[in-house]
């Protein structure tokens, strides 16, 4: 799994960003599952990966939250 680009992430809708989220998580989790039943990962690296995307996405959303915060507030 490849790193995913910050400028592919704020590109994203939030659901499309959520359910990518939800992606990578599952796979996270399958991975862990295989260490903790004994197997050899198939590349070391790849949990420190998706744990990277994994906050970078949700760096992003809160990006985003905060940004429709001062929105709303600069509205009224």
């Amino acid at each position: 799994m490849a790193l995913l680009k910050t400028s592919e992430l704020r590109a994203m809708t939030p659901e499309v960003r959520a359910e990518k989220l939800r992606e990578i998580r599952d796979e996270l989790m399958h991975e862990r599952g295989l260490g903790a039943m004994g197997g050899a990962p198939a590349s070391p690296g790849k949990i420190r990966a998706l744990r990277k995307n994994i906050a970078r996405i949700l760096t992003i959303q809160r990006e985003y939250e905060i940004s429709q915060e001062k929105n709303t507030e600069a509205s009224k």
